[in-house]
């Protein structure tokens, strides 16, 4: 029998279920998600489902893309996105750490409790490698399956569902790039992709551009959290327009959280300033020189970010205005 495992040729002496095809190849069926002939299989039916000659299947796992009682500002400001509430308004990604001993630690410095988790086929060559739910565990931190790579609606609805599938979440991080230089997010896709996921039950938190009049219509959509982003991904440049920013935070009625573009403490600060409920970063914190300090400054930012715009800054003025009083001047 000859049959096609994430774009690899395989041959297999004989019939062989799903359940006996991953027993095969050594992998572990509760921590991968299984596709057949573009049709997911559900975990209940591997047993039973049997493989045909020319069939195609894709196998794919999470990878890389806050102990609780140290997450938020203790003070009982929380974070509410699709009925789930939050302490830590820092979310943080997984990948480019150089391994995922580094990537855990870095998590639990963050104190962040939703991670997001990309999807990828396994690795049929080596299937004992480490996998992600190894070091970081899905029961302790809400994972947050993502389109990272996606460039059509269609990529971007097949990867969540397969996501949803190997994990069960339906609560998911949409974004579909325009092309590879710029990661800007091609809104015409993101919203066809958007309308699929929620029609599909999908709670749908989105990456998307700067404009206000698009964030309105992905609210009036559905999707559970609005994403804009500061600046392109992995730039480090910080948020480019704040007045957009600002203006998308006012109109919003569900979370607004900027993702991407983040570089260091400041930046985050000031996208809470904003007036954001979150920032989601990656790249800020895995490329830092010292990514466990680098992701204890991001939680301390976010939370001090969040203290100065609920406190209510100063006014701005043209002019000087002495802080002490004239009167009784010597």
């Amino acid at each position: 029998m000859h049959i096609t495992i994430n774009g690899e040729a395989r041959r297999f002496e004989g019939a062989l279920s799903i359940k006996a095809l991953l027993d095969e190849i050594g992998l572990d069926p509760r921590k991968v998600a299984v596709e057949r002939n573009l049709e997911i299989v559900s975990k209940s039916a591997y047993d039973a489902t049997e493989i045909g000659d020319g069939d195609r299947l894709e196998i794919v796992h999470f990878i890389g893309g806050g102990a609780l009682d140290s997450a938020g500002n203790g003070d009982g400001d929380t974070f509410e996105v699709a009925g789930r509430r939050f302490r830590s308004r820092l979310l943080v990604g997984t990948g480019k750490y150089k391994d995922f001993t580094e990537t855990a630690a870095a998590i639990a410095a963050s104190g962040a409790e939703i991670v997001t988790v990309a999807v990828r086929r396994v690795n049929l060559s080596d299937p004992s490698q480490p996998m992600l739910v190894d070091y970081v565990d899905p029961k302790v931190y809400t994972f947050l399956p993502n389109t990272a790579g996606c460039f059509t609606a269609v990529d971007a609805v097949r990867t969540l569902r397969l996501a949803r599938e190997a994990g069960g979440w339906d609560l998911v991080k949409l974004e579909v790039l325009g092309d590879q230089k710029t990661l800007y997010p091609n809104m015409t896709e993101t919203l066809k992709a958007a309308e699929t996921l929620i029609q599909d039950g999908f709670k749908v938190m989105v990456y998307c551009s700067d404009d206000p009049i698009l964030a309105v219509r992905l609210e009036e959509m559905g999707c559970v959290a609005i994403m804009p982003l500061a600046a392109p991904i992995g730039s480090g440049l910080g948020v480019q327009n704040p007045v957009n920013i600002r203006l998308i935070v006012e109109s919003a009625k569900v979370p607004v959280l900027v993702d991407a573009g983040v570089g260091t403490a400041s930046d985050a600060a000031i996208a809470m300033e904003l007036g954001c409920d979150g920032v989601l970063m990656n790249t800020a914190i895995a490329q830092a020189r010292d990514p466990l300090r680098m992701a204890r400054a991001m939680k301390l930012a976010v939370e001090a970010g969040r203290l100065a715009y609920l406190a209510g800054r100063m006014p701005r003025k043209l002019y000087a205005d002495p802080s002490s009083p004239l009167a009784g001047l010597i």
